[in-house]
Order: C-alpha cells, then sequence, then structure tokens
C-alpha cells in the first residue's frame, strides 16, 4: 500500500463515518439554532479537537492501553454517559423555563462560546469508542515503512478536516433555518429533541459498558 493509497482508502472510510447523523451532528446543529452562528462553530472545533486528541493517544499508544483494560474502558464509558446524560437533561429542563424567550431574547443573553467548545470537546472526549475506532483503522493504513506516530496523526487530521467540512455545511443549514425558527415554541421542541437524543447517546454508552 502506497501513501497515497493508504490516504485515499482513510478518507472514504471517514467520510462515511463522518456522514453518519449522530451526537456531533445533534449538538451542532442544536448549539447553532438556539445560540447562532458563532456558538455552532465553537462546538463544532470543540468535537474535531476531541477526535484529534483521541487520533494522538492512539498514535502513541494510550488508546490501546485504554481499550485492553476494561476497568479502564468502562470508568470512561461510565463518564461519557453521565456527561451526556447531563448536557441532555439541562436542555430539557430549560426548556421548560422561560417559555416567552425566542431566538432575539436567547442571543441577547450573554454566553461564552467557550462554553459550546468545552461542551463539544467533552462529547468526544467522553467516548471511548472514537479511540477504539482509530485503533481499528489507523493501523491498517500504514504502509510499510512509515512512521506509525505521523501516518496516525495525518490520518487523525484528516477526519478531523472532514469533521470541520460536514459540520460546517451543518452550520450554515442551521443559520438558515433559523428564521423560520425564530419563536420560543420551536425552540423548546429543538431542546427538548436534541436533549432526549443526548440522553440516548448516554444511555446506550452506559450499556455498553455493562
Amino acid at each position: 500500500m502506497t501513501m497515497m493509497q493508504a490516504v485515499l482508502g482513510f478518507t472514504a472510510v471517514a467520510a462515511v463515518l463522518t456522514a453518519i447523523p449522530g451526537l456531533d451532528t445533534t449538538l451542532v446543529l442544536r448549539t447553532a439554532l438556539v445560540r447562532g452562528r458563532r456558538h455552532g462553530c465553537a462546538a463544532m472545533v470543540g468535537i474535531n479537537l476531541g477526535s484529534l486528541t483521541w487520533g494522538v493517544a492512539a498514535a502513541v499508544g494510550a488508546a490501546a492501553l485504554l481499550a485492553a483494560s476494561e476497568v479502564a474502558y468502562r470508568l470512561v464509558t461510565i463518564a461519557g454517559a453521565l456527561y451526556m446524560a447531563y448536557l441532555g437533561i439541562s436542555m430539557i429542563m430549560k426548556s421548560f423555563r422561560g417559555r416567552s424567550s425566542g431566538i432575539a431574547e436567547i442571543s441577547a443573553v450573554p454566553a461564552a462560546p467557550w462554553r459550546s467548545l468545552v461542551a463539544g470537546y467533552g462529547t468526544n472526549l467522553l467516548n471511548p469508542k472514537i479511540g477504539v475506532f482509530y485503533i481499528a483503522t489507523i493501523p491498517q493504513f500504514i504502509p510499510d515503512g512509515a512512521s506509525p506516530l505521523a501516518m496516525g496523526l495525518l490520518l487523525a487530521s484528516i477526519h478531523a478536516a472532514l469533521g470541520m467540512l460536514w459540520l460546517g455545511t451543518i452550520i450554515v443549514g442551521a443559520a438558515a433555518a433559523r428564521r423560520w425558527l425564530a419563536n420560543a415554541r420551536s425552540l423548546r421542541i429543538i431542546d427538548r429533541v436534541a436533549g432526549a437524543v443526548l440522553i440516548g447517546f448516554g444511555a446506550k454508552l452506559a450499556l455498553d459498558a455493562r
């Protein structure tokens, strides 16, 4: 396998994984719809920083140690499940408060974008399945003679770039749809649906840890 074949092969696999709707898409879409493009971009950056962190861990072998240790894997998985449940429950609870607030009122409330970045980073960092994905795929795309560390970082960067492209498209679409969802009822529905999805992902992680 040549370097070009390895890069193209991994890109194809990562593109399919990235385009499948999941936790990342849900979080960015909700953030962009409710808080606006700036917060959506912050969440997107956080998510992809989380992916890069796992990519580095996989490249240096830390993720392999996590995958080999059942106790460590369960601890990270449970922490991730609790974090996702916390985010989901918070969204649902907020949807029952401030019933008169629409997008204009929410946008007027000061909120630092770094909070959205941390939320995005946390969802990926506390999801050990991303590390397992890298462990399972990256070794298959390392050409003979190539540095595993350098190749791992390159492939993780490609995955992050694809994530930025896909989630950036989601943010643009959310910005266009935001004008149609500028009422309190729509925002409450968005928060409740997104919250339920996050709780669902958290429950699935918790079940996987058993």
